[in-house]
């Protein structure tokens, strides 16, 4: 059995993270550079399967949320039509309401954590004292 420091777990965790980011930016972007990221998402989750602890895979759920977090902050004018200056004019654009992708993302981001919370209690109970 092989301990590990709390440091250590966090890294993992944010590896994974960064992996379901790209992961999720991928299928947003499967019309442009999508596939570049979703291959770079595939070979990270494989070294990191490889490499790492898999208890740490949950940081992939809330590398999710990134990309949900960030369509919030897109759409933070909205709901309907938002209009901006611009030099010469203007120009305006339909937004969703935020809140959708904002729950969504806090949602994913909590649900990551607790999972890995989850996981390292289990494996914290399992040790014996010496």
């Amino acid at each position: 059995m092989t301990f590990r420091n709390r440091t250590t777990d966090r890294g993992w965790f944010l590896a994974w993270a960064a992996v379901g980011a790209c992961a999720a930016t991928g299928v947003a972007a499967i019309l442009s550079i999508g596939p570049v990221l979703l291959v770079a998402a595939a070979v990270g989750a494989v070294l990191l399967l490889r490499k790492g602890p898999r208890d740490a895979s949950a940081g992939s759920i809330t590398g999710l949320a990134l990309l949900l977090f960030y369509l919030a902050y897109l759409n933070r004018g909205g709901p309907g039509n938002v209009c901006h200056e611009v030099p010469g004019g203007s120009t305006c654009t339909d937004e969703y309401t935020p809140v959708p992708f904002l729950a969504g993302g806090v949602l994913l981001f909590a649900a990551g954590f607790v999972i890995h919370h989850l996981a390292h209690r289990g494996e914290r109970r399992n040790r014996s004292p010496r």
